[in-house]
């Protein structure tokens, strides 16, 4: 079994910064693929970032890219989520998911995740 342990999240004027962790323990952790996915009020919750195990592949939500920054630590069996010129429509519960089976696909989808994170909450102000 897989815990996961978000922190970092919190209250910020528009145009901060935040960096979220997300930090793995459990039996010997390995995964294909962690992602971070978020939670408005009352929307679905949707697809942030990923990063694979293998050559630490890259992807982003176009709602996020070229603000946000996911990277790894695999030492420390940690992932990050660096957030920069944040805006309201930021504000979400974030989550981290890692996906430990192999599924074929993108790792895009809720779906393909099978650990979770209990979430964190980032406010963005403006």
């Amino acid at each position: 079994q897989v815990q996961l342990v978000e922190s970092g999240g919190g209250l910020v004027q528009a145009g901060g910064s935040l960096r979220l962790s997300c930090a793995a323990s459990g039996r010997t952790f390995s995964y294909y693929a962690m992602g971070w996915f978020r939670q408005a009020p009352g929307k679905e919750r949707e697809f942030v970032a990923r990063i694979t195990w293998n050559f630490g592949g890259i992807r982003y939500a176009d709602s996020v890219k070229g603000r946000f920054i996911i990277s790894r630590d695999n030492a420390k069996n940690t992932v990050y989520l660096e957030m920069n010129s944040l805006k309201p429509e930021d504000t979400a519960v974030y989550y981290c998911a890692a996906a430990t089976k192999y599924s074929g696909g993108n790792y895009y989808i809720q779906d393909e995740y099978d650990s979770w994170g209990q979430g964190t909450q980032v406010t963005v102000s403006s």
